[in-house]
């Protein structure tokens, strides 16, 4: 059995109001950086002084452009119900410690820790992109998944408004489109998504991990509140989007025990149906959750591992088709028992719409005409 060490460096001291405690380098680069005092007084005191502050600001977020040429990501999972997905951003403020797309960023040579979480990447061009993906010969439409890898209604959507251009170009061309999304500044967007939905052309999982605030500043950092996210809901369903509530992560031994009071808050702000995934914790995730359990609930911190492990086969996670989103063994079976009473209870469905794809149709005229577009002529 792996055991997993955390490694507490000067790091942690930097990271105030973020999910992760370090910033180790990713797994394909040949050097380690690690925060360490030189001598020369740029660390004051460190983790060895008893939680001295660090002579440095604040880790700030940044934001570069990404000028993919393709916006379109495609899969084969059995897993999910969608084989198309669009990600405006990179990186996610949120700063979620159990966040499985954290080694994302090890491929842009960055850090999944705190890298994740304040050097981010917005695609400004995804709603062009999207229009020419939709306009190419051949098209097929199907539903899109948005939101699969990093939240679309992170912080800095309130500025750069990316998401909210896709989903114009999604009405416009009568696309459908499944939502998962923490962020509860997607009431902004209840207008367009209330048309889409109208015509069955949208559907939005909205995770609540806990109920308790506090739990949640600390697990999830820069997400909205567990309160903001159940008054999305209401804001949603007011308009007739269908919304599920999402139970998600469910952490044996840290929020497991919230699971029927988050369905039936979900329920009571509108939510159709309820869904609920097990914690994965691939790749670098595995280290840093298990630092972040040994830095916020030391006590509970064995316990949780010990936990995920009986649902994983003695591991911390499984890459496996059909057994990555739920587990495996007593512990993952009775979460599942427990989830399909806790939907019955509150009259939750577990099943998602059906969204329509007989609509789609291309508009005379792009909406985001670039450089060298040609205008239609009538």
């Amino acid at each position: 059995m792996e055991e997993i060490k955390p490694s507490r460096t000067a790091d942690v001291l930097r990271a105030q109001h973020r999910g992760t405690a370090s910033n180790r380098s990713g797994r394909y680069e040949r050097d380690s950086r690690v925060l360490a005092d030189d001598g020369w007084g740029s660390i004051v005191g460190g983790w060895w002084s008893e939680g001295e502050a660090v002579n440095q600001p604040p880790l700030a977020t940044t934001v570069q452009v990404d000028t993919s040429r393709s916006i379109l990501a495609r899969n084969d999972s059995p897993d999910i119900p969608f084989d198309r997905s669009v990600n405006p951003y990179r990186g996610c403020e949120h700063g979620c410690s159990y966040c499985f797309a954290r080694p994302s960023h090890a491929w842009l040579g960055l850090s999944p820790g705190l890298d994740f979480e304040t050097r981010l990447f917005a695609k400004p061009d995804a709603a062009p992109l999207l229009e020419q993906a939709f306009r190419a010969r051949g098209y097929q439409p199907a539903p899109l998944g948005l939101g699969t890898n990093t939240d679309p209604w992170q912080p800095v959507e309130r500025q750069l408004r990316i998401t909210r251009s896709v989903l114009e170009v999604l009405d416009a061309y009568s696309h459908p489109v499944a939502i998962v999304t923490k962020g509860a500044m997607i009431a902004r967007d209840a207008d367009v998504l209330g048309r889409m939905a109208a015509r069955g052309l949208v559907s939005v999982s909205l995770s609540v991990t806990t109920l308790d605030r506090d739990l949640s500043r600390r697990l999830e950092p820069r997400a909205s509140t567990p309160s903001a996210r159940l008054r999305a809901i209401r804001v949603l369903a007011d308009a007739g989007v269908p919304v599920r509530v999402n139970a998600a992560p469910m952490i044996p031994g840290l929020n497991d025990h919230e699971l029927d009071a988050i369905l039936a808050a979900g329920k009571e702000a509108g939510a159709e149906s309820a869904g609920a995934i097990l914690l994965r914790l691939p790749q670098e995730v595995r280290e840093l959750f298990a630092e972040w359990l040994e830095t916020h609930v030391p006590d509970r911190a064995a316990r949780v591992l010990s936990l995920i492990r009986q649902c994983r086969d003695g591991d911390l996670n499984s890459a496996a088709f059909g057994d990555r989103m739920r587990g495996q063994g007593p512990v993952a079976d009775l979460l599942w028992q427990r989830f399909r009473l806790a939907a019955k209870r509150a009259g939750l469905r577990m099943s998602i719409p059906t969204l329509r794809t007989d609509l789609f149709a291309c508009p005379p005229q792009k909406l985001h005409l670039k450089a060298g577009d040609q205008m239609s002529l009538f």
